[in-house]
């Protein structure tokens, strides 16, 4: 039996190859209202969501020192917490 890329020869017999059954997967839960298929599910923040953004709204507003709370609480609003 000789193998030759993806049919088996027997003799001068060809046989393609056997296909694989379906998978039983669980689909996906249906699109709830107001989210797209893009939008993630909702869920809150974590505190390394809200301080990576926070970071960035420093650096964003020239890195000025001083109003690293009023970055959070920006930061909690942009990520809906």
């Amino acid at each position: 039996m000789k193998n030759t890329g993806r049919k088996t020869v027997k003799g001068r017999a060809t046989s393609a190859p056997m296909l694989a059954k379906a998978s039983t997967t669980k689909t996906a839960p249906a699109i709830g209202k107001g989210q797209g298929p893009g939008m993630m599910a909702a869920h809150p923040p974590t505190s390394d969501e809200i301080a990576r953004r926070s970071y960035e709204i420093f650096l964003e507003r020239g890195s000025e020192h001083g109003h690293a709370l009023e970055h959070w609480i920006q930061a909690e609003r942009d990520l809906g917490a």
